[in-house]
């Protein structure tokens, strides 16, 4: 199997009994696990080294997840968050300068697939804009069916703290501020019950 279809599966198997989640209205305001961004393929990013310019460069995500750069050769980029590969770079080029100060700029960002899964009227990947959260996800599945739970619709987000996050169909649609705020990733799988 292709790994896109296990976490298919997991994620299918995890709404389907009583594992843990998290109500999305219980997420911690300072950890709002969507507010931090992760670098993905197809990204168009913009890495600058202070005071040397032909250190800089604008490179576009490629599909191995790496770019290229000026002396440090391909480096891994995808699933990093832009902080923590800020600092990494900065520790491999204090190799060539100085104290290198670096800042990193997502130029362009390649549009966010998610999976919507379960009681919906064409289930299938999403093609969203970045700052797209749950209700548009379902809106492009084409809305929840005649026997879709309204109080059982889940996020499940894998990476380096996978989660499961339980919403219910009044929450996204009664401009409850939590719901709204949470945006969608790359590789998330929505799964309505």
């Amino acid at each position: 199997m292709r790994i896109r279809e296990l976490m298919v599966l997991a994620a299918l198997n995890a709404c389907g009994g009583s594992g843990p989640y998290v109500w999305a209205k219980d997420l911690p305001r300072t950890v709002d696990p969507s507010n931090d961004y992760y670098v993905s393929t197809g990204d168009v990013i913009g890495v600058r080294v202070v005071n040397q310019e032909g250190m800089s460069t604008r490179a576009r995500v490629r599909t191995d997840g790496r770019i290229a750069l000026p002396l440090l050769g391909d480096i891994e980029v995808r699933g990093k968050r832009v902080a923590s590969l800020r600092s990494e770079l900065e520790a491999r080029y204090k190799e060539f300068i100085v104290a290198p100060s670096v800042t990193i700029n997502i130029e362009e960002t390649a549009p966010v697939l998610v999976s919507v899964l379960g009681e919906v009227s064409r289930p299938g990947v999403i093609q969203m804009d970045p700052s797209g959260g749950l209700a548009q996800a379902l809106a492009g599945a084409g809305g929840l069916t005649d026997y879709a739970s309204r109080d059982r619709i889940f996020v499940v987000r894998g990476g380096d703290k996978p989660m499961r996050v339980r919403f219910t169909f009044d929450e996204l649609t009664g401009g409850d501020a939590t719901a709204g705020r949470f945006t969608l990733r790359r590789g998330d799988v929505v799964v309505v019950e």
